[in-house]
């Protein structure tokens, strides 16, 4: 058994991923259920619901923009793209460096997770330059 972990240690990577995400998902779903609870007890009070509470029902519920980074007050999603490009870029550097130190004697794997990483930058640097706003 410890075997198996020696040598997949880096599914613990993905599978945090998935478990975050479906956490992400799972709190988005809430905070809808409990913006359309409020905005119920408005309509049963015969109130108009404030406009901020209505832009809440107007994001998807999976917002990106949560996850990663920005948040209500970054409404074009852009804080988000500027994260994104700071950790791969960060992560693309400690693989570099780990690839040409030859870490534990896996330079050439570091160096392929350096390029992905890279590559995601720059992805995400694109996305934050020529992505279209929001309103």
């Amino acid at each position: 058994m410890e075997d198996l972990f020696r040598s997949y240690w880096w599914l613990l990577f993905p599978l945090g991923w998935f478990i975050a995400s479906g956490f992400n998902s799972w709190l988005n779903y809430r905070r809808q259920r409990d913006a359309i609870e409020i905005v119920k007890r408005y309509a049963d009070s015969g109130r108009e619901p404030p406009p901020e509470l209505l832009k809440l029902l107007d994001r998807p519920i999976d917002s990106d923009v949560e996850l990663l980074g920005g948040g209500p007050k970054d409404s074009s999603g852009r804080g988000g793209h500027v994260f994104s490009v700071v950790l791969f870029a960060a992560l693309s550097a400690g693989f570099g460096y780990a690839a040409w130190a030859d870490l534990c004697g896996a330079g050439q794997a570091f160096l392929i997770v350096s390029f992905v990483t890279g590559a995601l930058a720059l992805a995400s640097l694109a996305s934050l330059a020529f992505g279209r706003r929001r309103a």
